[in-house]
């Protein structure tokens, strides 16, 4: 029976997250995950590294400080597939005045220096300001009746390729991701957990044994514990439904909108992908199957409406190109307002026997800092351990001293001469995905006819191979939607001939 230090259920952020972590502290590591990496809920969210403005309003100022922390951390180990994004708050002062907005700017500018554990460093990015709305500026495809708003910065992320790329560190530590591998039962055995594994089709089992467990199955956090694991949850969770929908751009500016509505919830427009605008997020309890998620009708005519308030432009469901939906696991905290939950984390151990340590809430943005504090959760267990996550880079982030925009745009110099006849937006692409990775991608390749089989939507067979080979990418939708979004750019005829090469060549 193969032995591990930790075990750890769920493939998402924070079982990534803490796999890196303590594999990196000398710790045998194993990540079991049912589907995909960054299957459900990790790659659903609003792609934002943030400290929260609007949770100011609710008086998480330790998670907002946090958040803002690790915004800065991220962008430092993780500047490929992060970087900074504009937010321009168009104004109306009946539902908040300025003054109000004002002090909350100011607030969200200063906490971030009080950072948590890395030396009080301040911001990097620009202070927050009041703009004027013109047409030909910020003010592009809003309604012309907004004149008067404020800028503030925050930074986006590739939420699916932060997971996969801690995954890869995690295993070039020693961790064995096992993706497609659910965990059927986990039992307290002496000083050990035994944990039986099988296949997503169940052809295949296997035990393992382990000093500890981590229970980071997202939204299945309590089913997990009360049926694979035998526990009654200790911690309540509420299940809450974001959902986003994505529609041509708006405008072709790079900043990006956040939008006050009546119900004083606030909703993003974002630049997507070069040719579209991502718009989310609603907050909807729910009680249904995590796994079948969808997008409502009503959530996308909420979007709409909550959009074409502000856009110049009415926006209706028939301009959605495509929508995703996603359940995050909050810690249940009372509130009635699904929105009002708190998006802290609750980390809840049981010492009876060998331990187990169950993750209720959080967000993409503090998923480091999850993790080293399960790691403190730990240490009587694995002492003499020491953090290590917030300097180290991210595989291809390692740009050096280098700023996020200025290593970002020397790699892209650096491609475009080794490379003179790929197309410049095939390089970009790759940057951004891979990172200085790309090189190694690429390797010597001296044009498009060296990349093999183009599939539409500048993919090409030679970055499919590496996601099968380097990313644990097993199915289309893996490549399609996670591993990138060239699903986005195709036509239904190549994304259906793509799955047809995934299942031939996997």
């Amino acid at each position: 029976m193969q032995q591990y230090d930790l075990a750890i259920i769920g493939g998402g952020i924070n079982g990534c997250g803490i796999a890196r972590d303590a594999a990196g502290r000398g710790l045998s590591v194993l990540v079991a995950e049912a589907g995909d990496l960054a299957g459900a809920t990790s790659s659903a969210s609003t792609k934002l590294i943030h400290g929260g403005l609007r949770y100011l309003e609710y008086y998480e100022f330790r998670l907002v400080a946090e958040a803002l922390a690790e915004r800065e951390a991220l962008l430092r180990i993780a500047p490929h597939i992060i970087w900074p994004l504009e937010f321009v708050l168009p104004h109306e002062s009946h539902l908040r005045p300025a003054w109000m907005i004002r002090m909350g700017l100011f607030f969200y500018d200063h906490l971030g220096r009080r950072a948590f554990g890395l030396g009080g460093s301040a911001s990097t990015l620009p202070a927050s300001r009041g703009v004027r709305l013109a047409p030909d500026g910020y003010g592009k495809g809003l309604n012309p009746g907004f004149t008067r708003g404020f800028a503030y910065y925050d930074c986006w992320v590739d939420d699916a390729r932060l997971v996969v790329l801690n995954a890869r560190s995690a295993a070039a530590r020693g961790a064995r991701i096992a993706t497609r591998t659910r965990v059927t039962a986990a039992r307290r055995d002496g000083e050990h957990w035994h944990v039986t594994l099988a296949t997503a089709n169940g052809t295949q089992r296997e035990e393992v044994s382990a000093r500890a467990l981590v229970n980071a199955a997202g939204p299945w956090v309590k089913s997990v514990l009360d049926r694979e694991i035998g526990i009654a949850s200790p911690g309540k969770v509420r299940l809450v439904r974001g959902s986003h929908m994505v529609v041509p751009r708006i405008h072709d500016r790079r900043h990006a909108f956040i939008l006050q509505n009546p119900d004083r919830r606030i909703v993003f427009m974002i630049p997507y992908e070069r040719e579209f605008t991502l718009i989310g997020t609603t907050d909807v309890a729910m009680d249904e199957d995590p796994s079948q998620t969808r997008a409502s009708q009503a959530e996308i005519d909420y979007l709409c409406n909550a959009a074409s308030h502000y856009t110049e432009r009415r926006l209706t469901p028939r301009d959605v190109v495509w929508s995703y939906s996603g359940v995050r696991p909050l810690y249940d905290d009372g509130s009635d307002d699904p929105s009002a939950v708190t998006r802290d984390y609750h980390l809840l151990l049981d010492e009876d026997g060998p331990p187990l340590v169950s993750i209720f809430g959080g967000k993409i943005t503090t998923y480091r800092r999850l993790a080293e504090h399960v790691m403190k959760k730990l240490e009587t267990w694995f002492p003499d351990t020491h953090a290590w996550t917030a300097t180290e880079s991210l595989p291809g982030g390692d740009f050096g001293d280098a700023t996020a925009k200025a290593g970002f745009d020397a790699l892209f110099d650096d491609l475009c001469g080794r490379y003179p006849r790929l197309p410049g937006l095939l390089l970009a692409r790759l940057a951004r995905r891979h990172g200085t990775l790309a090189r190694a991608l690429l390797g010597d390749a001296q044009g498009e006819t060296d990349l093999g089989e183009y599939f539409g939507g500048g993919l090409y067979e030679a970055e499919v191979r590496w996601f099968i080979n380097h990313e644990w990418a097993r199915e289309a939708e893996d490549v399609l939607w996670r591993r990138t979004k060239c699903g986005l750019h195709m036509s239904a005829v190549e994304r259906e001939s793509f799955a047809a090469w995934m299942l031939r060549n996997v």
